[in-house]
């Protein structure tokens, strides 16, 4: 049986999450190989008959019996499916400005565990930090990889993407067709993000990389009809920002609960 949750009166997954394709996901017997069955074999000594939860990354998750572990190989049997019960009712998408260094990582991994699901990085007036596009395809591959392991961590159904880079007028343009699209703006007083309603079930939040949001870039959000918003009379590092908005707004929305 699996750990009954007296607190929500339902059945809950408190094993170990793994990661397979929607393939692997629809076989009754699956074969875990590389770092997943080291990390089951090596790191947790899993044996057979002890229990973990696998998802197909896209919202299915498979409650599985280990039958034998090694750490070469870990073979599992699913005794039962069901969709998964952790993912928001408020799909956030964060438009993040590249910030210095390896902030990006803290920013991508938090963003993952409050609920975001779909992280695209941008290129803004004022941001310091400038890859090349091979450079850049580098890192989106390394945040991709935080975001899986961060869903796994945190007990999610779905991997969210780590979307290629774009320009700041294309971050723009994609906020302008989303439900709700906001701009974090240090600058802006009288609005915050108590303007979203709880029924909201699409917000795209917009923020700055370390020298902030330029008047001109401000102007253009308002132009195509973007929301500026405070976070208070704080300001906030570009790395708390997000996560911080991310939070808040599940809060609004009643996933918190």
């Amino acid at each position: 049986m699996w750990p009954f949750c007296k607190l929500h009166g339902k059945w809950c997954m408190s094993m170990p999450l793994f990661f397979v394709s929607p393939e692997q996901a629809q076989q009754d017997v699956l074969c875990l190989t590389g770092e997943d069955a080291r990390h089951i074999a090596g790191s947790l000594r899993m044996q057979p008959g002890e229990r973990l939860t696998l998802s197909d990354g896209a919202g299915l998750m498979l409650h599985c019996e280990v039958e034998a572990a090694e750490k070469t190989a870990v073979t599992v049997r699913v005794c039962g499916r069901e969709p998964c019960t952790s993912e928001s009712s408020c799909a956030v998408t964060l438009f993040q400005c590249l910030p210095k260094g390896d902030k990006m990582d803290g920013i991508v991994q938090k963003s993952v565990e409050l609920g975001a699901v779909r992280i695209v990085p941008v290129l803004s007036s004022r941001c310091i930090s400038r890859p090349d596009g091979a450079a850049l395809e580098k890192k989106r591959r390394r945040w991709q990889q935080i975001a899986a392991e961060a869903a796994g961590q945190s007990g999610r159904g779905r991997i969210p993407e780590v979307a290629p880079a774009c320009r700041w007028e294309q971050a723009v343009q994609a906020l302008s067709s989303m439900q709700y699209g906001l701009l974090l703006y240090e600058q802006q007083q009288g609005s915050s993000l108590s303007q979203v309603p709880a029924s909201a079930a699409e917000v795209g939040l917009l923020v700055g990389p370390e020298g902030g949001i330029s008047p001109q870039e401000a102007d253009c959000c308002r132009q195509a009809g973007i929301l500026c918003v405070g976070l208070g009379p704080r300001i906030l590092r570009t790395e708390t920002a997000g996560p911080a908005a991310i939070a808040v707004l599940q809060y609004l929305t009643g996933n918190f609960e």
